[in-house]
């Protein structure tokens, strides 16, 4: 029995790191003389790293369900097939800020968040989740973007994206539409119900904001730019559409090749003028000013669109000339 410890305790001493051998103060080391002491000092030295192992593996689990946060170069990253930010939304003043802002930093502070892609052959080894207009900030100013990387569903990803997006920089109605609309038509969700009690938003703001997104285009290119679309004209562009398809198309073609510039509220009235949801359009506060033919009509909307309309022969040409003149030397002062 003896030889047999013995041969284990030389097996397991080639093993032993230098630290199993006892140092004595004159600088010898004194190593187990005999095959129980070799062994009981292996065994003590195996129970020390069997415990810093413990401790590690305690370490590592505070990183449980911790995600990877790294720089990386935005043009290896693609915007999501989800995406729903319309090309106007890089060009407003908030973006414009907010690409200020990043750029003041060095890159952008808060993370955004991307899964690895699953789309072959476009070169890109990221997807956004979210995070679109910070990554197209840092794409545009030649800086890293701080990035998340965690793996997700693309129901996962798609109400990650609308969460993100409410609780930063809303979506404009017709945006927000886009974003249902491709949901439901490529299979995402199989209803409206279901996209609403997903992203957690009343089922009617979610069907109102897909029947925007349904309108034609041409209808939609009617307004300066889609982003000023509203919620509630969904049902009056939505009953012109139904009653008179045709007609509301050839308002909408004279409005884009028309030099004059209407406001929103105004472009809606001149799309839905001749159908019955027309009179549930903005009412004016009317006022009157003048006296009998030289009366004039001041209508202001709530919008805050004014209109002033003069009586036929109110003015004389002269007068005409003078009046235009006047106004245009008030608006001009800014």
């Amino acid at each position: 029995m003896s030889k047999k410890l013995a041969a284990k305790a030389m097996l397991a001493g080639l093993n032993l790191p230098p630290s199993s051998a006892q140092t004595r103060p004159d600088g010898v080391v004194e190593r187990p003389k005999t095959a129980p002491g070799s062994m009981l000092q292996f065994m003590s030295n195996q129970s020390a790293a069997m415990k810093e192992a413990e401790e590690l593996k305690d370490r590592l689990r505070e990183f449980d369900g911790a995600s990877v946060v790294r720089r990386i170069d935005p043009a290896e990253i693609a915007p999501s097939r989800w995406a729903n930010r319309h090309a106007a939304s890089f060009e407003a003043a908030e973006f414009a800020a907010l690409k200020e802002e990043i750029a003041g930093s060095g890159g952008n502070v808060q993370p955004i968040r991307v899964r690895p892609s699953r789309v072959k052959g476009d070169g890109a080894k990221y997807e956004v989740v979210f995070g679109h207009r910070r990554h197209r900030a840092c794409l545009e100013l030649g800086l890293p973007v701080l990035a998340m990387i965690e793996d997700a569903t693309d129901q996962q990803l798609f109400e990650a994206m609308e969460r993100e997006n409410r609780s930063r920089k809303n979506l404009s109605a017709w945006e927000q539409g886009c974003m249902y609309r491709r949901a439901l038509d490529e299979g995402l969700y199989p209803s409206l119900r279901r996209i609403a009690e997903a992203v957690q938003v009343d089922l009617s703001l979610v069907s109102k904001s897909v029947a925007l997104a349904r309108l034609p285009e041409l209808v939609v290119s009617a307004f300066p730019s889609p982003l000023d679309i509203q919620f509630r004209w969904a049902q009056p562009l939505g009953d012109a559409v139904q009653k008179d398809p045709d007609g509301i198309i050839e308002r909408a073609k004279q409005l884009k090749s028309s030099s004059v510039r209407l406001s929103p509220a105004q472009v809606l009235e001149a799309l839905v003028a001749t159908t019955p949801s027309a009179a549930k359009l903005e009412k004016p506060a009317v006022r009157k000013v003048g006296k009998g033919s030289r009366a004039a009509t001041i209508k202001s909307f709530p919008s805050g669109a004014i209109e002033i309309s003069l009586a036929s022969g109110a003015l004389d040409p002269e007068q005409e000339k003078a009046f235009i003149s006047l106004l245009d030397e008030f608006l001009s002062r800014g």
